[in-house]
């Protein structure tokens, strides 16, 4: 497995620019376990950076809400925090519904400034993270298959964002780079294509003798217990493919350290984001050559990357269909209909 160099985190307990509290926000999980983990992960998060308060919060499924993270810190007395959506990938969820109602919240509370930062993203420490546990969970296997026999599929959770899913796509390619694996496959567990039971049948069709599934997840949860769950079908069907499975990135100091980056970048006002292909972006930029003026539902949310206070220079619709994908069925399921969504802003 390659190495790679690694940028020196802030030291532990080091404070960033301005102490100012953080509002850690979650995607929130009907899972316990998942909910938990990121429970854990902001106490430890708080123990790393004690200068402030952490308060963690939830988008979705369980409480606290944003809303209510965001009442906390003014009881306290702030009149300024950073709010940080704990995310891998820049997608809907940070682009458009978390800054929806971090702008709600702005309308309501004018005195509140408030610096959003970015999600994880590709991060160097994060790929070498995921090289270190790939080299140990192969050296710890009492049969030794080599590399080129060796197929990795990179699980994503997908998104209706086409440039989240490339970053997914991305990250798994630079995974296989070097590693000696004979393919890298890459699927998801929803939304978009190809789902993991293609992954699956990509993998096997390299004939190997083992298989790695990497689920790239902060967490644990419902789906990522799906994802183990198919891996055990496979094991049964076939008992002579080495089945491996990699766990989600967890509370580990890595995720840690990327945290207090991404502080820093938000306060800063550096935050980088994948806004080049953003399809809310293009939608607005060919409305614009167009000559279209008129005002949509939401118009008023811009995405900005540049400065600290929570306003931003391109405009964004706002999806419409909410989050009942499960309740709804599944309208993203099959690829035809997929395609030609996958553009489309509501």
């Amino acid at each position: 497995m390659n190495t790679l160099s690694v940028s020196p985190p802030l030291a532990v307990g080091q404070s960033p620019v301005v102490p100012l509290p953080l509002l850690l926000i979650g995607h929130g999980s009907r899972d316990p376990q998942g909910q938990q983990a990121f429970l854990e992960l902001a106490q430890a998060y708080q123990a790393l950076t004690p200068h402030r308060p952490v308060i963690p919060c939830f988008l979705e499924l369980t409480q606290p809400t944003i809303a209510q993270g965001v009442e906390q810190c003014l009881a306290q007395g702030w009149q300024e925090i950073v709010a940080l959506p704990l995310l891998l990938f820049g997608a809907r969820h940070n682009k458009f519904d978390v800054t929806m109602e971090l702008d709600r919240l702005q309308a309501l509370y004018p005195q509140l400034r408030i610096h959003y930062g970015g999600p994880l993203g590709i991060r160097i420490e994060i790929l070498q993270l995921l090289r270190d546990r790939l080299a140990a969970l192969i050296a710890a296997q009492p049969r030794r298959i080599p590399e080129a026999e060796t197929v990795l599929l990179f699980v994503g959770r997908g998104s209706s964002d086409p440039e989240a899913n490339a970053e997914a796509c991305k990250l798994a390619r630079l995974l296989w780079e070097g590693s000696g694996f004979a393919a890298v496959e890459t699927c998801f567990i929803g939304i978009t294509h190809p789902r993991l039971p293609v992954g699956l049948e990509r993998a096997l069709s390299w004939h190997p003798r083992r298989v790695i599934v990497l689920p790239y997840f902060l967490f644990t949860g419902v789906l990522v217990k799906k994802i183990e769950a198919a891996v055990e079908q496979q094991r049964q069907r076939q008992p002579e493919i080495d089945w491996l499975m990699l766990p989600e990135l967890g509370l580990v100091d890595t995720v840690l350290h990327s945290l207090q980056q991404l502080e820093q970048e938000a306060l800063q006002g550096q935050t980088p984001m994948n806004c080049h292909l953003c399809k809310f972006r293009l939608a607005v930029s060919a409305e614009v050559r167009a000559g279209h003026t008129h005002h949509h539902p939401h118009e008023h949310h811009h995405h900005h990357h540049g400065h600290g206070s929570h306003h931003h220079p391109h405009s964004h619709h706002h999806p419409q269909h909410g989050h009942t994908h499960a309740a709804a069925g599944d309208p993203w399921a099959q690829l035809e209909g997929y395609h030609q969504r996958a553009w489309q802003v509501p």
